[in-house]
């Protein structure tokens, strides 16, 4: 079975990597508002060292067909396409507008880093 093309591969373990950043980041103000600082900070560290085993080698794997610049805006739009579900689904924060205008305005940073 061939491999993967390395922009695949570099997307889906950033994917999987920003689910565990998203969580690690933002899951404690849901679930630890009773709990002391240091607790949360352990929970959000403890989630964020898997998130290191998968986004270590997506940079790893990516930066050879990529530039640095396309692979931070690769995260970045993939970091806003995870944390809109998050934040709506499982946060039940409401939906705004301004999730679509950011969503444009990465359109944009994506055109200009992976043109010509």
């Amino acid at each position: 079975m061939p491999a993967l093309p390395v922009h695949l591969q570099t997307a889906l373990l950033l994917v999987c990597s920003n689910v565990f950043m998203t969580f690690a980041w933002y899951a404690h103000l849901k679930h630890m508002q009773h709990r002391a600082l240091p607790y949360a900070v352990l929970f959000s560290w403890s989630i964020a060292f898997f998130e290191y085993l998968l986004m270590v080698p997506a940079n790893r794997i990516g930066h050879g067909a990529m530039s640095l610049g396309q692979l931070k805006i690769m995260q970045e739009v993939i970091t806003l396409s995870v944390f809109i579900p998050f934040a709506v689904l499982y946060m039940k924060e409401p939906f705004k507008l301004d999730f679509v205008w950011a969503g444009l305005c990465m359109t944009g940073a994506v055109y200009f880093m992976f043109r010509g």
